[in-house]
Parts: C-alpha cells; structure tokens; sequence
C-alpha cells in the first residue's frame, strides 16, 4: 500500500524553507504528501520585513474534516509551529490521524547559533518537549538540544560534549535521535545518529557558505528517505548527502535559500 505522510509546518511564499521544501522534497522520494499549514508568511522571517497569517484556528478544522471522511496517514512529520496551541493540536492530530505503527517524527524547528527564533520563549520550548516525548524520532540541532534538556550551549565541542547530549536527550525522551550540526572535527559537520541500541557518526566536509532552509531540505529528505524503508541512519547519510549537494549548486548571493530544486534527481537516485 502506498504510504501518506502529514507534514505540518508553515508556508513562506517567498524562501526556500518549510513547506516549499517539504512538499517537493517528499513527491520527489514518492511520498504521497498531505500538508497542514501552521502560518502563512509573504516570506521567511531572515527578509527585512514580512507578513504573518496564523492559522491556528483553522487547524482543528481540518482535522474534523479529514476524521469525518477517514482519512488519516502513515506518518506525520512537523516542523516550524507558531505558537503553543499548535503543538497541542499537532499532538491531538497525530493521536486521531495516524495509522496504527504510523511514524512520528518531530524537528524541533525553534533555536539555532545559541538563541531561539524571533517570539519563542520557554513557553514554546516546554510544549515543544511535550511534542517530543509523543514523537518516534526527533531531530534537534546542537542548540535545541541543549534547549529540550537544560545543558549549556557550546559554540565548539567535542565528541564527549555531543555524547553527553544525546545521553540526556535519550534520558528525556523514549525516541530515536538525529543530532545534526555535529562537527567534532576541524572543518567537518554532520549527524551523530542514536538507533536505540548505540550512537553513530556520519561527517563531510564543512561547507562554508551559510544558507537559510538547509535543516527543513534536510529533515525533508530525512523523512522521505525514511519512509521509503530506509534504516535511521542511512536515512540520516541520505539527507546529509543531498544537503551538502544542494549547498554546493547554491550561488553565495542566494542567500535566502539553497537551490535544492537541481538536486532532487540525484536524490532520487540515492534512495535507489
């Protein structure tokens, strides 16, 4: 039976990020893709200015629709959430929508380079553990990490610290993890990958241009790749892969984005 994944996360209509990354990045693995917008943006919020339309209160809405006709889905994957009572809804989808052994898989879309994103707090950050502790595999970054289990943020680090992470996060929520940003070497980054019996490491090459998008093209790819039967790590290598690809056919004045579009073929290959 084909496979339907639920991805919930918001629309900027302008950038390379959230659902105009998820939606194409996931057909292109052969995933039946559903969507729930959690916003409307003109364009993501590294623009100087930007329009907002929170659809927080047509969430529930939709879902009573897709209940009453029986739809529901094999796996459901978030993303950036506006607000609190998002999460809340995210949480009464997945138990109402997801099929029996449906996947949950959560990036914990709030934080990077130490700081949360513009209008979270630690309202935002105590309901999104609360989403991570209902989800299968989660997907932090070093900085929410350090935010879902209280260790400090570290700008440089080694395999002890990233160890010590994942040992938290593993005490804190009964789920497999997908570390990224992992770099314990000079001029690497990468995943450190924890299975549910021990942890594995996949790094390349540290690529220096900075882009916006690269985790939504990555956890993504992820998920489709994931879906497609792929154990969690090789999922993880897959995604790693295909990020550092679309990084590389990103022109530095691309700022706002990288140009996964060129890529998706040799995803498709990937997961051959």
């Amino acid at each position: 039976m084909c496979k339907k994944i639920l991805t919930i996360q918001d629309i900027s209509c302008v950038g390379q990020c959230s659902l105009t990354v998820a939606l194409p990045i996931l057909s292109a693995c052969g995933v039946e893709t559903a969507i729930l917008p959690s916003a409307v943006l003109s364009n993501h919020t590294a623009f100087s200015e930007f329009t907002f339309c929170d659809l927080t209160d047509e969430m529930p809405k939709i879902r009573k629709s897709w209940e009453n006709q029986g739809i529901n889905f094999s796996a459901v994957y978030t993303g950036y959430l506006g607000n609190l009572r998002q999460v809340a809804l995210v949480k009464d989808i997945m138990n109402s929508l997801l099929m029996p052994d449906g996947a949950k898989i959560v990036d914990p879309a709030m934080a990077d380079s130490g700081k949360l994103y513009t209008g979270f707090d630690d309202s935002y950050v105590a309901a999104m553990k609360e989403l991570c502790h209902a989800a299968d595999i989660i997907l932090p970054n070093i900085t929410e990490a350090c935010l879902l289990t209280g260790l400090p943020y570290k700008n440089s680090f080694d395999k002890e610290y990233v160890e010590e992470l994942i040992s938290a996060l593993k005490k804190e929520f009964n789920a497999k993890i997908v570390l990224t940003g992992v770099g314990v070497k000079n001029g690497t980054t990468g995943v450190a990958v924890y299975d549910g019996h021990g942890i594995r490491y996949y790094e390349h090459v540290k690529i220096g241009l900075g882009s916006h998008g690269t985790g939504d093209v990555y956890a993504s790819a992820f998920t489709g790749a994931y879906i497609n039967g792929k154990d969690i790590f090789e999922a993880a290598k897959i995604a790693a892969d295909f990020t550092v690809l679309c990084i590389k056919e990103t022109e530095p004045e691309h700022w706002y984005g990288v140009r996964f579009e060129k890529c998706l073929p040799e995803l498709i290959e990937m997961l051959k």
